[in-house]
C-alpha cells in the first residue's frame, strides 16, 4: 500500500527568516537515512571513473575535483534524483516561500572529497538568469556539513541585491572563476547541517563555501533550483531540464541578458556551487 509522504510545513519564524535574511533551514526535511542511501547511489555511479555523457566528467589528475567533479542534472538520467527533485516535501516548503507553483529548474550532485577547493562567493542567479524574480536553491545536506569540511557560507541581507558582475576568484581556493565581494555589513554566516537538513536561500543571496579541510570527511550535497511560475525567462542552458512538480515538461523564453555582464555563455563550466 502506497504511504503519502506527510508535507513539511515551516515554522513562521523559518519564513521570517527567509525574507529577512535571505535564508532558511529546513532541519530533518529529508531523513538521515535517504541522505545515507542518496550517498550510496551516488558512489556506486562514481566507482567506475567513467564519464556520463553530458553530465559527469571525471579527469586524472592529483586535485580530487577532477575525479569528483560536479555532476549536472542528474535529474535527466536517474530516477532517483528525478524523486528526490520534484519530492512533495520540497515543493511544500517552496510554496510556502515563493507564495506561488514552484517550477524545478536543475539539479546537482556535489562529492566535494576531502581536500577539494572550496567555491568563490557569488550569487546564483548571475547563472540561471530568472525574471522577473530570482531562483531559490534547495541545498540538500548528505553528509554533516560544517565549517571545517566546506560548509556554506552565506551572507544575511543580500536577498535585496542586484545581481552583480563578479570579479576572478584565487583558483588556489576556488574551483571556479567568478568572485563576488561580500559587501560590508553582511558578514558570511557558517552554517552546519546535519544529513537530511535542507538550506533554502534565494537566488541573490551571496555565498560560497571554503575548502574541505579534513583528512576524511566527505561533504556531499544533493542541489536543486527553483523557479516561481509566474517567471517569464530562464538561461537558456537551464530550459531543457525544467519541469513542474508531476514531471512535465515546461518551458519559458531564454534571457539573453547577461545584466551588469553583458552575454553569459551559460555552460555548466562556469556553474554553481
Amino acid at each position: 500500500m502506497h504511504v503519502e509522504t506527510p508535507a513539511y510545513r515551516l515554522t513562521q519564524d523559518q519564513v521570517n527568516a527567509y525574507h529577512h535574511t535571505g535564508f532558511t533551514v529546513a532541519r530533518g526535511l529529508f531523513s538521515a537515512a535517504e541522505a545515507a542511501d542518496c550517498a550510496k547511489h551516488f558512489d556506486a555511479l562514481a566507482e567506475t571513473g567513467e564519464p556520463i555523457e553530458g553530465h559527469w566528467a571525471p579527469q586524472p589528475g592529483t586535485d580530487p575535483l577532477a575525479r569528483y567533479p560536479r555532476m549536472f542534472h542528474p535529474h535527466l538520467f536517474d530516477a532517483g534524483s528525478k524523486q528526490r527533485l520534484l519530492d512533495p516535501r520540497v515543493k511544500s516548503v517552496l510554496t510556502q516561500l515563493m507564495a506561488d507553483e514552484p517550477i524545478a529548474v536543475q539539479s546537482m550532485y556535489y562529492f566535494k572529497p576531502p581536500g577539494a577547493r572550496g567555491q568563490a562567493f557569488h550569487q546564483d542567479n548571475y547563472f540561471l538568469k530568472i525574471k522577473p524574480q530570482s531562483c531559490l536553491a534547495a541545498w540538500l545536506a548528505i553528509d554533516p556539513s560544517t565549517p571545517e569540511n566546506g560548509g556554506l557560507q552565506l551572507c544575511p541581507g543580500t536577498q535585496d541585491m542586484e545581481v552583480v558582475c563578479p570579479d576572478s576568484s584565487d583558483p588556489a581556493e576556488s574551483f571556479t572563476k567568478e568572485r563576488v565581494q561580500p559587501p560590508e555589513g553582511h558578514e558570511p554566516v557558517k552554517l552546519s547541517l546535519a544529513p537530511g537538513d535542507v538550506l533554502l536561500f534565494n537566488g541573490s543571496v551571496v555565498h560560497g563555501s571554503g575548502a574541505n579541510r579534513t583528512s576524511s570527511q566527505w561533504r556531499r550535497s544533493f542541489i536543486s533550483h527553483y523557479m516561481p511560475a509566474s517567471a517569464t525567462h530562464v538561461g537558456r542552458w537551464y530550459a531543457p531540464a525544467m519541469m513542474d512538480f508531476d514531471g512535465r515538461p515546461v518551458a519559458r523564453a531564454s534571457n539573453e541578458d547577461g545584466g551588469p555582464c553583458g552575454s553569459l555563455p551559460g555552460d555548466p563550466e562556469s556553474g554553481l556551487h
